[in-house]
């Protein structure tokens, strides 16, 4: 570099002796200039003989409060969006993605492979493959890895992933013995053996089966098990207010700011435009500190202020190699690097995936806490975030029960969740993970940083953490 900026330089018609002046002036600015970009800039996570992998766009419908705007649709209806929002955002050629993957928790029987339904609606060639995954509340974050393993692999060189929750229309069951009834009746062949088996049927029989955000192995509730969280470590119920309402203040700033950009507006089928969530709501702690615990009563800290509620919503995103997407004339967000996926204890230990994902992915990155610029963790409970930072800042938790030497430490909290997240945002259960990685790439870009990290846990005691790269400006 510096002989390319000599060379002019030295052709210039003058004397020697000006000539050795400048080219002393030439190589000491150079050697500053490097100097100074070598200090403001860490080392990139580029490796040899290992393919880049980028995230070229993020897209969201609004997500919104259950049972309101979306409560007439199905879950087809949102990801299509979702997917026609990518389109419209990116103008990749319907035929040009290799493959699109897509998460969910709760699945509506008549879709039960979401991806593809949504694909075909949102007009995508009927020849680009699509499958649907479900990790509970990391299922899109499920889509975006295989994503990146598909495009590490070979196989693929431009993917869709994304997710999408409905909690509008829940499927809800007949009773097990009425279920069983009904089938028999399906194969009955005589007006006697229709007959004999409508008289079995009881009024206990028509009692539903509700569906329930607990899980099946403990059969407890996750509200039930935040609070229990919460009180292992001593997370009093004035934090997790405090958390909560940091949470929606700084989603109203970035919503009133413009921040929130990875939302598409959405009309909505017989109802009018929407483009913004509706469950930012900017409280006071006297009003929270009015509401009764929601699940541990009467001296539970979980209430429906300091929880994320139900949602609806749906998200895409556009994972490409970097060869593919600058071959196409993108500029993409960001790199997409290590991850790491992590299970523990369901029972005692089920929130807790970011305090055990957050050192093995640094690990694996070389990076410390003090090279991440922005922290994206999901909010499932306020008390859960809170129980996540006391066991990353705790030398006996992770000697006792990590088997590490030491802590991994906390977030900064100026880097933390600086637009909100799902307490305040929403948390459709399928669909949030590419919010968090779309929301790193964003802020990455905005705020001027290199190193991002997402973080969430998920029902099942599992968890993941994503570091993720700004991509050279």
């Amino acid at each position: 570099m510096a002989s390319m900026l000599m060379n002019p330089i030295r052709s210039c018609s003058v004397s020697s002796s000006w000539a050795v002046r400048f080219d002393a002036l030439a190589v000491n600015l150079i050697f500053n200039y490097f100097l100074s970009v070598q200090t403001k800039s860490k080392k990139t996570l580029t490796r040899p003989g290992v393919k880049n992998i980028v995230l070229v766009e993020g897209v969201r419908t609004p997500f919104l409060l259950s049972g309101t705007t979306y409560a007439d649709l199905m879950p087809h209806d949102l990801a299509r969006a979702a997917l026609q929002g990518l389109l419209n955002r990116t103008g990749i050629p319907k035929d040009a993605v290799d493959y699109i993957i897509y998460g969910t928790v709760i699945q509506e029987v008549k879709t039960s492979n979401v991806a593809r339904e949504a694909a075909l609606g949102a007009g995508f060639s009927d020849k680009i493959p699509a499958h649907t995954v479900t990790m509970a509340c990391i299922s899109s974050n499920q889509a975006m890895t295989s994503s990146v393993g598909l495009i590490a692999a070979g196989q693929c060189d431009a993917v869709v992933a994304g997710g999408v929750e409905f909690m509008s229309d829940v499927p809800i069951r007949h009773s097990r013995k009425m279920r069983k009834t009904m089938l028999s009746l399906n194969k009955a062949k005589t007006l006697g053996q229709r007959l004999s088996l409508i008289g079995s049927i009881r009024l206990a029989h028509l009692s539903p089966e509700l569906p329930a955000v607990a899980e099946f192995s403990t059969a407890e509730t996750m509200g039930h098990s935040a609070d229990r969280l919460a009180a292992a470590f001593g997370v009093s119920r004035v934090e997790q207010d405090e958390f909560a309402l940091r949470s929606h203040t700084l989603a109203k700033k970035a919503q009133d700011e413009g921040l929130l950009q990875d939302v598409i507006s959405f009309k909505v089928p017989g109802r009018d435009i929407v483009s913004k969530d509706n469950g930012i709501r900017p409280s006071s702690m006297e009003q929270m500190a009015k509401l009764k615990p929601a699940f541990v009563k009467p001296h539970g800290t979980v209430t429906a202020a300091n929880s994320s509620f139900l949602t609806d919503g749906a998200s895409a995103v556009l994972i490409m190699s970097e060869e593919k997407a600058l071959a196409m004339g993108y500029k993409p967000k960001a790199y997409l690097r290590d991850f790491v996926y992590v299970s523990q204890d369901p029972k005692d230990q089920l929130l807790l995936g970011p305090t055990y994902a957050t050192p093995k992915v640094l690990e694996r990155a070389g990076l410390s806490m003090s090279d991440i610029d922005v922290f994206e963790f999901h909010e499932a409970f306020a008390g859960q975030i809170m129980a996540n930072l006391k066991a990353m800042d705790s030398d006996w938790f992770a000697q006792t029960y990590m088997g590490r030497k030491s802590k991994v430490g906390t977030p900064a909290m100026e880097k933390f969740n600086l637009w909100g997240g799902s307490l305040s945002l929403g948390h459709p259960f399928g669909a949030t993970g590419c919010r968090l990685a779309t929301t790193v790439a964003n802020r990455l870009k905005k705020e001027g940083g290199q190193y991002g990290l997402i973080a969430a846990c998920a029902a099942g005691g599992q968890g993941h953490a994503m570091v993720i790269e700004a991509y050279p400006q």
